[in-house]
């Protein structure tokens, strides 16, 4: 499945093809150190929440993980009730790269896009 991808979905988030290989090749930075990416969010920003993303070294318990295939995203439970619906993306164009997250639930976003509220 290396250099495939297709769209992974979950209950609480999906992923598109160009997020799933730029998570792979993330992931690959770091060899068997890291299981995947860990998403999550946390209170900051003039709207409320950010996402944030890191490494994720293991897999707690009550973690949501979406498999696609040799890619693994987990959710930390506590951002479940943030992301549920939200899809990822991973854009790139002339000023830069960066994952998109489209999430249904988001109320408001701050003017300089760092920050949303549900």
């Amino acid at each position: 499945m290396i250099g495939e991808a297709s769209m992974a979905q979950s209950n609480v988030v999906s992923l598109t093809p160009a997020a799933i290989d730029r998570v792979r090749e993330l992931v690959n930075t770091k060899g068997a150190e890291a299981v995947g990416i860990r998403l999550g969010v946390k209170s900051t920003g003039c709207s409320g929440y950010s996402y944030h993303m890191d490494f994720a070294n293991e897999i707690r318990p009550g973690d949501e993980v979406i498999d696609a295939g040799d890619v693994k995203v987990v959710v930390d439970p506590m951002a479940i009730m943030f992301v549920l619906g939200t899809e990822v993306d991973y854009v790139t164009d002339k000023l830069g790269a960066m994952f998109v997250f489209r999430n249904p639930n988001e109320a408001s976003r701050c003017g300089c896009g760092e920050s949303f509220s549900v």
